[in-house]
């Protein structure tokens, strides 16, 4: 079993009203004792991400998988012959309904503009919720997750599994250490191409047997379905349904700097790509400036981040202070007053210059499993938190919703009112924080 750390609710108290972000929390275990002990767990989603995410949990002796839902059933021979016994099925709002009393924990791997609503009314019924990243497709219900979740006392958990990686762990402990000195800034950088500015096919194609288009297009208006342009794997393009190269990867490498500075919401936010979205795609090659208050980790009264994703990297005289023949496609890069340290993505973390941190004494850290974190936190309760809940999530994820939504509009410094959920100073802007719903689907 893996140990937890409490974390610091400094992060996004120091830029929100005490009234709306210092709610005590309080938790419980088991909503219901289990006939055999174990958490009774059902899957928003029955392949890719969520496979993923329920065959991870399945190691935990003290776990069982109840029931999955899925809007393709095609999806669900592989779970059934995993799981014999498990309950399927094809609408989530059935699931709740059916086995509420019944399980005590949910994950939703789900593509991201169903994160929200599934969650919050998981949430609502009191049981534990993992989240996959981004923890929702837009800041509205994102900011109302990390609401109901203090709220409901529930455990929680976003899945960015690479913040629970010794990896991660350790670039947060260099910087904590002051190894190089006081951040002044940090670029940060994946070389995925979750864009597309090409206009929406004008055609239409049969929905495949065993395939709900409604379901799956839940909050979305209705439109044709088109094969392979957005099931099951281009969604993320689309921004309707995901939110481009920055919502998939952002809450992974954020993370890195997000709890090594001890940063909370941004103060502002600036898109500085070559192209912007268009009406209906996300673009490649995004660059966002991020900017937030100084923390007792950084060199000034506030720090920039800049993001780059596609071909977009960081000024060849940034790549220059690591080692420009060897730097990643992913990864981060940390400017400091005595030196520099690159982190790629999923990789240990490298000082520079060489010569300068020769003999460095380096963290030694315990193993952490992400999702036996969860799993621990749910079925004991207590003031204990699984480390990527939804207070810590709620406002990482904040700031990458804030790159997204900066991307229709390059060259504007936008102003972030984090505690109202607003920005300040452009009305179309402001207008993206919450999502126009179809009817009958509202948050």
């Amino acid at each position: 079993m893996s140990s937890t750390t409490p974390l610091s609710r400094r992060r996004f108290l120091q830029t929100t009203t005490a009234s709306l972000f210092a709610a005590p929390y309080v938790t419980r275990g088991l909503r219901a004792a289990s006939p055999n002990g174990k958490l009774r767990h059902a899957a928003f989603g029955a392949s890719g991400m969520s496979w993923s995410d329920i065959t991870s949990m399945a190691n935990h002796d003290h776990w069982e998988l109840a029931a999955v839902c899925d809007v393709d059933t095609r999806n669900f021979a592989r779970v059934k012959e995993k799981w014999p016994n498990v309950r399927c099925y094809q609408d989530w709002r059935e699931l709740l309904e059916k086995e509420a009393g019944k399980i005590d924990s949910v994950n939703v791997s789900t593509p991201d503009h169903m994160h929200g609503p599934i969650g919050l009314k998981a949430m609502d019924l009191g049981l534990h919720v993992y989240g996959q990243k981004p923890l929702a497709q837009n800041l509205y219900e994102c900011r109302q997750l990390m609401l109901k979740a203090r709220e409901k006392g529930v455990m929680t958990q976003m899945g960015i599994q690479i913040s629970s990686d010794f990896t991660e762990r350790f670039a947060v402990e260099l910087i904590h250490q002051g190894v190089i000195g006081k951040v002044k800034e940090v670029h940060t950088f994946s070389n995925k191409k979750w864009g597309d500015m090409d206009p929406v096919p004008t055609t239409s194609d049969p929905i495949p047997e065993g395939f709900d288009w409604q379901l799956w297009l839940g909050t979305a208006t209705d439109r044709p379905y088109v094969k392979g342009y957005y099931h099951p794997s281009n969604w993320r393009k689309r921004r309707d349904f995901g939110t481009g190269t920055l919502g998939d990867m952002g809450c992974h490498m954020f993370s890195g700097w997000f709890r090594s500075l001890d940063l909370a919401a941004p103060i502002a936010v600036k898109s500085t790509g070559p192209t912007p979205p268009n009406a209906t795609n996300w673009a490649i090659n995004a660059m966002v400036e991020y900017t937030f208050k100084g923390t007792a980790y950084t060199a000034g009264d506030t720090v920039k981040v800049t993001w780059y994703d596609g071909d977009a990297r960081p000024p060849a005289e940034v790549i220059a202070l690591a080692d420009p023949a060897k730097f990643p496609g992913q990864g981060s890069i940390y400017l400091g007053t005595e030196g520099v340290l690159l982190h790629p993505h999923g990789s240990t973390p490298q000082l520079f210059p060489k010569a300068k941190f020769q003999g460095t004494r380096m963290p030694k850290l315990e193993p952490r499993n992400h999702w036996f974190d969860f799993i621990d936190c749910c079925r004991h309760g207590g003031t204990q938190k699984p480390t990527a809940n939804f207070d810590y999530a709620g406002p990482l994820t904040e700031a990458v919703l804030l790159g997204c939504l900066a991307s229709p509009f390059p060259g504007e410094t936008l102003q972030w009112d984090a505690p109202a959920l607003k920005i300040t100073n452009n009305d179309a802007a402001n207008a993206l924080v919450k999502r126009q719903y179809r009817p009958g689907w509202e948050v």
